[in-house]
């Protein structure tokens, strides 16, 4: 098949900051509507460009988790399961939730090789502040994810140190995962490290949308993962602040969306929604990584595939009329 040139290729979603009368920036966004029978329903930009899914993806690295056995060997809650696939905030309810499921496979924090940064939540970082304490793994927003990975090693009776390298059994789980729900080899894909510190891998905007869409109407895989996605699929439905936070358009989002399906943000602009109920996928790369653009973006192709409708409108103005402020708390500008 010819490849497309950049000439044919449908333009990008563009997103705009205002500031007064003048347009202050410019985001462009690529992006792919997959169904799950591999038909691309629509596209803005480069439905080919490879990009880093990063967090995003996270549902998908769950899979291994669940497929395994280990979250019924160690009695795992489906809030447990929603936290495997978090980018939370370091809320007390993800950090005790965290606390506890380590507690539960005989791990502890000084097991996690996620890394430290402060919560992302302003209130708890500050009340660290105020209290002389310093953030640990636990805050880290990826601490459930990682705490999924050590459970699926402590199944497996494999070593923890290291869980985290791309030759480790916990990470060559995921690529085999990744394969079977794109439809690719990842043998010569672009090969990365994550801010947590595990792998990354390249794969298009279509084959991430293609993988999503399988995990929105899985019919046509194995019954155990079938089994395996709706449950990953009804934790998150029935937990949805456990996958970001409050106020989080994660969250916000999943939780307006309900049995429709969910959305989850990943690092550099990335975002995907799976959609049971029309069994479409959905990724989206804003080009320059800017958040508030992917954010103005999944709203728009929520409402362009009918999964989000006017009805949803006072649940999430905050997103679709997103206004600029300056220090006083004066409207100076939006984003639209």
């Amino acid at each position: 098949m010819k490849q497309k040139t950049s000439q044919q290729l449908p333009s990008p979603l563009v997103v705009e900051v205002t500031r007064g009368n003048m347009v202050e920036s410019v985001h462009s966004i690529h992006a792919a509507v997959v169904r799950y029978d591999n038909q691309v329903l629509k596209s803005w930009g480069d439905p080919e460009k490879i990009v880093y899914a990063r967090s995003a993806i996270k549902p998908l690295q769950a899979l291994p988790l669940i497929e395994s056995g280990a979250v019924d060997h160690f009695g795992l809650a489906d809030h447990e399961i929603a936290l495997a696939c978090a980018s939370h905030e370091g809320e007390e309810t993800h950090t005790n939730a965290v606390t506890a499921w380590l507690q539960k496979i005989g791990c502890s924090e000084h097991d996690l090789c996620c890394g430290v940064h402060a919560p992302y939540h302003s209130g708890v970082a500050e009340e660290l502040i105020r209290t002389g304490r310093k953030p640990s793994p636990i805050h880290n927003n990826c601490s459930g994810k990682h705490t999924g990975f050590l459970t699926t090693a402590k199944f497996y009776q494999e070593e923890l140190k290291g869980y985290v390298n791309y030759q480790h059994p916990v990470q060559q789980r995921i690529v085999t995962v990744l394969e079977e729900m794109a439809g690719i080899s990842l043998a010569e894909a672009p090969k990365g490290v994550d801010g947590c510190g595990i792998p990354v891998v390249g794969i298009s905007l279509r084959h991430t949308a293609l993988a999503m869409a399988r995990f929105a109407n899985p019919l046509d895989i194995p019954i155990k993962r079938q089994q395996a996605i709706q449950r990953i699929t009804r934790a998150i439905q029935a937990n949805p602040l456990m996958i970001a936070g409050h106020g989080r358009f994660c969250s916000l989002v999943t939780q307006q969306l309900h049995d429709r399906g969910f959305v989850k943000v990943g690092a550099e602009g990335v975002y995907i929604a799976v959609l049971p109920k029309q069994g479409l996928g959905i990724t989206l790369k804003t080009a320059d990584g800017a958040i508030r653009a992917a954010e103005m973006g999944m709203i728009k192709i929520l409402l362009e595939v009918g999964a989000l409708t006017k009805a949803d409108y006072p649940a999430l103005e905050k997103f679709l009329h997103p206004i600029i402020k300056n220090r006083a708390g004066l409207k100076v500008g939006e984003i639209r």
